[in-house]
């Protein structure tokens, strides 16, 4: 058997597979599939995790200090090939970065549901994210949804949010191709110029000041407005003129690394992450998957895989 190698980022836009030692544990895991997450991962390869927050901001398994050099990823599918009866030989998921073989304790793996495909597993991460944003938002049955950015956090609160019962979900984006990603998903699209108005809650999941204008917009009076962007060491104008304060807007951050006050004594991290790994049982969610690339060629294709628009979760294969 090789030694393990895993990507690590040396540089604005520089990546490169390195040797890792061999794997030494409790769960000695083998990696079948791991998951790109775009938006957070481009921040990571420019550098651009803000100093004050470098130490919050850490993957689970991350090794090196930001800004470089440092491994990074957190969805990792793979067969325990060693650890509790309960664990060994089975398919789980776990808050990883991008290596072929590694090593983590127990309590770090959670077994991957019989009815949800281990290929499709790796969007776990990014739809407990989604499922964060929504208890965030506070959602209910009927509610007018507007969620702007139809990237793939973006995608899957309003996927969340159209399965409510009565709820109204509309994906907004500038990319009028991301229409057939939003029927996929059972949900309404519309360019920004013809987002929804007077809505009870409205998402920005773009990562961008414009995306955060156009859910203000959309927003109805005293209506929630989440903003769930990670914009790094970027400060975007925030429009709070106009009718903001008029129209008597909350205006909310949503973060994926503490469950909502809300839910904290009943739900933990791992409970929301098992629900996820749950809801990846609809076949629906294979519309988010955009590409596939062999992880030995990872090092050439990452850069073209962040900066390609059309990028939604790219899957990296081991096997």
């Amino acid at each position: 058997m090789s030694a393990p190698r895993a990507l690590w980022l040396t540089g604005p836009g520089r990546v490169e597979l390195r040797g890792e030692p061999e794997p030494v544990g409790e769960v000695v895991v083998a990696t079948l599939w791991s998951g790109i997450s775009r938006g957070t991962e481009a921040l990571v390869a420019r550098g651009g995790v803000p100093e004050a927050v470098r130490e919050r901001m850490r993957a689970p398994f991350q090794q090196g200090d930001f800004p470089f050099p440092v491994k990074y990823g957190y969805a990792a599918v793979g067969r325990a090939l060693t650890g509790p009866a309960a664990l060994r030989g089975r398919t789980v998921f776990v808050l990883h970065p991008h290596q072929d073989r590694f090593a983590v304790p127990a309590s770090a793996c959670l077994p991957v549901p019989d009815d949800t495909p281990t290929a499709r597993a790796v969007i776990a991460a990014n739809l407990e994210t989604a499922l964060n944003v929504v208890w965030d938002a506070g959602v209910g049955p009927g509610d007018r949804v507007a969620v702007v950015g139809a990237g793939v956090v973006g995608a899957l609160a309003a996927w969340l949010c159209a399965g409510i019962p009565g709820a109204e979900a509309t994906l907004v984006d500038v990319n009028p191709d991301r229409a057939g990603l939003a029927a996929r998903l059972g949900c309404g699209f519309a360019a920004p110029a013809d987002a929804p108005a007077d809505c009870d809650v409205a998402i920005n999941a773009s990562g961008s000041a414009a995306g955060l204008a156009t859910a203000l917009a959309a927003a109805g009076e005293e209506a929630t407005v989440v903003e769930a962007s990670w914009h790094g060491n970027r400060d975007p104008v925030v429009p709070l003129g106009a009718a903001f304060h008029a129209r008597r807007l909350r205006l909310v951050s949503s973060q994926v690394g503490r469950v909502p006050a809300g839910r904290a004594p009943r739900w933990t991290n791992r409970r929301r992450l098992a629900v996820a790994l749950a809801l990846a049982a609809d076949p629906a969610l294979d519309a988010l998957i955009s590409g596939e690339t062999p992880f030995a060629e990872l090092p050439a294709r990452y850069a073209g895989i962040l900066d390609d628009p059309a990028t939604l979760c790219h899957r990296v294969r081991y096997l």
